[in-house]
């Protein structure tokens, strides 16, 4: 083989090879390709191993059809009482349809970006501050809402959307945190208040009770004493009338006369006057018949000769 005939088949193998290698197309996982031929869109080309021909076909974009997350600097936007607050906002979008990705817009992410901003504008031009603050689900919904329905014919899917901070100016975040700061004071008396309150009228009902108790322990113990005493004056009366039976029996069986019982009297009278509640001793009326037997004890009978 001549060096002319060498050359020859080295260019033929190299734009063979070429040509192979042009016609073989590998496309990755989670990505399209936009095939166009002669200039005009030919097909999408799917994950995996392609065949496209060379020289007439060719890849003008790989789309990524995983979902994809894109975090947007902060947007000056003025509520309804006409204050600026800065939202920081991130959009969870996917790729459906890689054609109209391509070919109905130019750009794609910067059409979400823009779309965002004046969203957020609308939406949040009919709030107020203190709503701007305590609605950022609504903001999401809403926003989420027209950006779907926006970007659908852009072959774009908005699955979510998020604002990471809302912040006000510098004055009214010191204004918040000072009327923050007076409520919680505000909480804090309040509660130490009904703490207070809440431990007086625990007290009370404690000494309350602790009254009643004792009340009901004195009440207990007076009448177990009074019990005691009405039990013990009844055994007294008991031995007493006990006693005065047998002397009254040993009395009527010892058979006294008049004289007897009339000494037995007298020697009584003083003990019947040393009680302490005996403040008038009344002599009764049979005291004249007592000394009247009582002097016939020493009075000797008529019949008897004083001598």
């Amino acid at each position: 083989m001549s060096v002319e005939q060498l050359i020859v088949a080295i260019v033929v193998v190299a734009a063979v090879g070429f040509g192979v290698a042009r016609t073989i197309r590998i496309i990755p996982q989670a990505t399209a390709a936009i095939i166009e031929r002669l200039g005009r869109y030919h097909r999408t080309l799917t994950p995996g191993l392609n065949l496209v021909v060379p020289f007439i076909d060719r890849i003008k974009d790989l789309i990524d059809l995983r979902e994809q997350v894109v975090s947007f600097p902060p947007q000056p936007v003025i509520t309804s009482d006409n204050l600026v607050v800065s939202i920081d906002t991130v959009i969870y979008f996917q790729v459906t349809n890689p054609k109209a990705a391509t070919y109905e817009i130019a750009n794609f992410l910067t059409g979400v970006e823009q779309l965002t901003v004046t969203t957020l504008r609308n939406v949040v031009g009919g709030m107020d501050l203190e709503r701007t603050l305590t609605s950022r689900e609504d903001i999401n919904t809403a926003l989420r809402g027209v950006l779907d329905e926006a970007t659908g014919k852009w072959g774009i899917r908005v699955n979510r959307v998020e604002l990471k901070a809302i912040d006000p100016p510098a004055s009214i975040q010191d204004s918040m945190e000072k009327q923050m700061r007076a409520d919680r004071d505000k909480r804090a008396a309040v509660l130490t208040a009904e703490g207070q309150r809440q431990a007086a009228i625990l007290a009370a009902e404690g000494e309350k009770q602790a009254s009643v108790l004792r009340a009901r322990g004195e009440a207990e113990a007076a009448v177990l004493r009074a019990q005691a005493e009405a039990e013990a004056q009844a055994m007294r009366a008991k031995g007493q009338a006990d006693a005065i039976g047998m002397v009254f029996k040993a009395i009527h069986e010892g058979n006294p006369d008049q004289h007897l019982l009339a000494y037995q009297y007298l020697q009584t009278l003083p003990e019947i006057a040393k009680g302490d509640a005996n403040k008038i001793w009344i002599v009764p009326s049979e005291m004249g018949k007592v000394l009247e037997n009582l002097g016939g004890l020493f009075t000797p009978p008529k019949d008897q000769d004083p001598r």
